[in-house]
């Protein structure tokens, strides 16, 4: 089986973390894959350290007649059995490809996020009739996403769970949050990974500690939040400013391997209005860090409320704060929530489940393809 993975990503992020978990994983499995990415970007960087053959072009429009005279010639070219579709953008192109050039190849997308609105092409796109089948990556894309989607097509959704590559984790951080904040030992750790995007809602978790200190009156906590800053920057430290909360939250910014801070913290919070992952809460899991969130994503499926960590409904930071004061209060409930959540991780979050799950697919699309043919 020769695999096409098709993605017109220009910036790194989870989506193409998880994609090179998959090209090592589907190597394992013998898998045969190819890459149709664009040139100097940080994809195209990564994968060529990895087992897959590079078929790069300059960034192009979807729409282009260059676009789909590449991408056809890649098809047929190197007999490709599946494409993969990794990019909103790569679904645009396949779709304007295929209409002119007449694939025939059997085709599937990996829905990863979740938007507010899609627009009338963009519904039209991915219902389009040679989209074989689409990969959600939680229960939770599933169900929104298949709100666009006609009775028919919402037959090709299928979850399959990112994974970890436990491996590539960096257990021990470049160095200890209390010693470079001057934090006591004795200090309850409260931590965020995120960046300052809308989705993350980031304002949410400032009302949580404005919450805790101000309501609750628990002030003996400090929270760490890392991401990478944006517009959005400005005026969530200037909300912290004007709740007078500066002595209780840290804003590091961008930090190399996050998530090897994730062991140091007491507890994980999430205050995410839009996800599809995150993998910053299988990551928690992995890290047997416990967690606290809102009820967006994969957290559902992973987090049963008082059973192994606490959820709450989306920018409700009364409870949220409510329930880090009561894990709090409770320090046997965090060996409780570690364990459990961890053994979840390992039934469900490893690279070696994607790797498998997505191969059962393209299996069950080309056997698909095969007895259309002969119908034909």
């Amino acid at each position: 089986m020769t695999v096409l993975h098709v993605s017109g990503a220009q910036v790194w992020g989870g989506n193409e973390q998880q994609l090179t978990y998959l090209i090592n994983d589907l190597d394992r499995l013998g898998v045969t894959q190819k890459i149709f990415c664009f040139s100097e970007t940080p994809l195209f960087n990564a994968v060529r350290e990895l087992p897959i053959e590079t078929l790069s072009s300059k960034p192009l429009s979807p729409y282009s007649a260059e676009y789909r005279s590449f991408f056809a010639n890649v098809v047929k070219k190197h007999a490709i059995d599946i494409i993969h579709l990794h990019t909103s953008d790569s679904v645009t192109g396949y779709v304007v490809t295929d209409l002119i050039k007449n694939l025939k190849t059997p085709t599937l997308f990996a829905r990863k996020g979740i938007r507010n609105k899609t627009s009338f092409l963009s519904k039209q796109k991915y219902n389009y009739k040679n989209i074989h089948g689409i990969l959600c990556i939680s229960e939770y894309v599933k169900k929104h996403f298949g709100a666009i989607l006609s009775e028919k097509n919402k037959k090709k959704l299928v979850t399959v769970y990112n994974g970890v590559k436990v491996e590539d984790i960096p257990k021990n951080a470049a160095f200890k949050l209390r010693d470079k904040l001057n934090l006591s030992a004795e200090t309850f750790l409260i931590g965020n990974i995120a960046n300052h995007t809308n989705a993350k809602d980031l304002p949410t978790l400032v009302k949580v500690v404005d919450h805790l200190v101000n309501e609750l009156k628990v002030t003996d906590f400090h929270l760490i939040q890392i991401g990478d800053f944006s517009k959005n920057t400005d005026n969530l430290k200037e909300l912290v400013r004007e709740k007078n909360l500066d002595s209780y939250i840290t804003f590091m910014g961008f930090v190399e391997n996050a998530s090897s801070f994730l062991s140091q913290f007491n507890v994980f919070l999430m205050t995410s209005e839009r996800e599809g992952g995150p993998s910053s809460i299988v990551e928690a899991l992995y890290h047997k860090t416990p967690v606290i969130s809102t009820k967006v994503g994969v957290v559902d499926e992973v987090i049963e409320d008082g059973v192994n960590g606490f959820t709450a409904d989306v920018r409700d930071y009364v409870q949220l704060a409510k329930k880090i004061a009561r894990f709090k209060s409770m320090p046997e409930l965090s060996k409780q929530f570690s364990d459990l959540s961890y053994e979840i991780f390992l039934k469900k979050f490893t690279a070696d489940q994607l790797g498998k799950n997505t191969l059962a697919v393209y299996q069950k699309l080309v056997r698909e393809n095969a007895i259309s043919k002969n119908k034909n």
